[in-house]
């Protein structure tokens, strides 16, 4: 069976090997230099000015929300719209956090929130954020989509969990709101076993994280940042072990995530060219089938970096045979969690419910498959023949 994740890292044997040389001789493994190693080159490889480093992308996603209350760029019932196809920690910061969240539809073509469908959701609510998903790699008019949010004065970050090295317009998704968010759980695009990112280039937002990421206290923060805390604070420097500056929680990853982010790393781009000519061949391949499936549109973006690959039949009953043609050969997967507001934990908390036609569709027909850099050419020969011969 082709598995939805093959391999836990990229060049498995290798990875596996300097990480136990690395637990066997690493002095610290809680949050260290791999870490801030780890956050620096990523920052580089992103083209971003800030890169902070979480335990995973779920907190990462709560702490650069927590980050905009805590800079004034939220506040406390704001409502904030979020792609109506996405993971349920993208929504569940914003209720925690006390924030209203209003679900946005996407566009069936590209599974991604699109100018028209935030038109529309703006033409009934006044949106002070806007938290986009990247939906496997995916993503529709975002240049407009940012013109939208700048006229309305509306806060936009990123969920890049899922499209780690897609570029749209010549630059890479995750760079056109105050922050993007980035996991690196085991069956995405790179691997630290658990672990996510947060990137920014407001050194504003990107201490606040810092703050959040460590319980509320200053303890990574540059020198420079704690002795103005330190100073605005009435705080000398034994007290300032113990001194909480705001609300935070204990998100911070380990050396050992650290030192494997960069091990993978290192393997970034080769890992995403993989993913794209994996991506390429079952698209021209699978996609023509219009009878089977609606059309999926790439052709605005630049690379298309996903860690699986996406289907929409056109009826409940084509999917239905598509599962049955799958068993035993390839494993599939709901298409992430579908429409959003469908899920228990939405319906339990009585919040905005809005029509969501398109992810209506994508809950009830979506599903996808894995695209890893460990394909070989039998195994997409056999996926288009799997999803392409019914």
């Amino acid at each position: 069976m082709l598995k939805l994740v093959q391999s836990a890292f990229y060049k498995e044997d290798e990875a596996r090997e300097a990480l136990a040389r690395f637990v066997l001789s690493g002095n610290q493994l809680s949050y260290g230099p791999e870490c801030r190693k780890f956050e620096e080159s990523f920052a580089k490889w992103q083209g971003a000015k800030y890169a902070i480093m979480f335990s995973s992308g779920s907190t990462a996603n709560f702490a650069l929300v927590q980050a905009l209350t805590h800079t004034k760029h939220l506040k406390k019932g704001d409502k904030v719209g979020f792609s109506g196809v996405t993971w349920p920690t993208n929504v569940l910061p914003l209720i925690q956090l006390g924030l209203t969240p209003v679900p946005v539809d996407v566009n069936l073509k590209t599974l991604n929130i699109s100018p028209e469908t935030l038109k529309k959701t703006l033409k009934k609510h006044k949106l002070k954020g806007l938290f986009l998903t990247h939906v496997l790699g995916l993503v529709d008019n975002l240049k407009e989509i940012v013109d939208i949010c700048e006229k309305n004065k509306i806060a936009l970050i990123e969920d890049t969990c899922e499209a780690l090295g897609t570029v749209y317009k010549g630059k890479k998704l995750g760079n056109f709101g105050l922050g993007s968010t980035f996991s690196f759980f085991i069956g995405h695009h790179m691997s630290t076993i658990e672990g996510g990112m947060v990137v920014t280039n407001s050194s504003e937002i990107a201490q606040e994280l810092k703050i959040i990421r460590s319980h509320g206290w200053d303890r990574h923060l540059e020198p420079h940042e704690q002795k103005s805390l330190r100073d605005k604070h009435k705080v000398d420097d034994f007290y300032a072990l113990y001194t909480f500056y705001n609300l935070g929680n204990n998100f911070r990853p380990t050396e050992i995530s650290g030192f494997l982010g960069s091990l993978q790393l290192k393997h970034a781009d080769t890992i995403v060219k993989k993913r794209e000519e994996n991506f390429e061949k079952l698209a021209q391949a699978i996609y023509k089938r219009n009878d089977l499936y609606y059309p999926i549109d790439t052709k605005h973006i630049d690379t298309v970096s996903n860690f699986a690959f996406p289907l929409i039949p056109r009826s409940k009953e084509i999917q239905e045979k598509l599962r049955e043609r799958a068993k035993d050969l390839v494993e599939i997967r709901p298409l992430i969690a579908g429409n959003i507001t469908k899920q228990p934990f939405y319906k339990l908390h009585g919040i905005i419910h809005e029509p969501l036609e398109n992810a209506d569709i994508i809950h009830h027909h979506g599903l996808y498959f894995g695209n890893n850099p460990d394909l070989t050419a039998k195994d997409i020969e056999t996926l288009i023949e799997i999803f392409t011969d019914l």
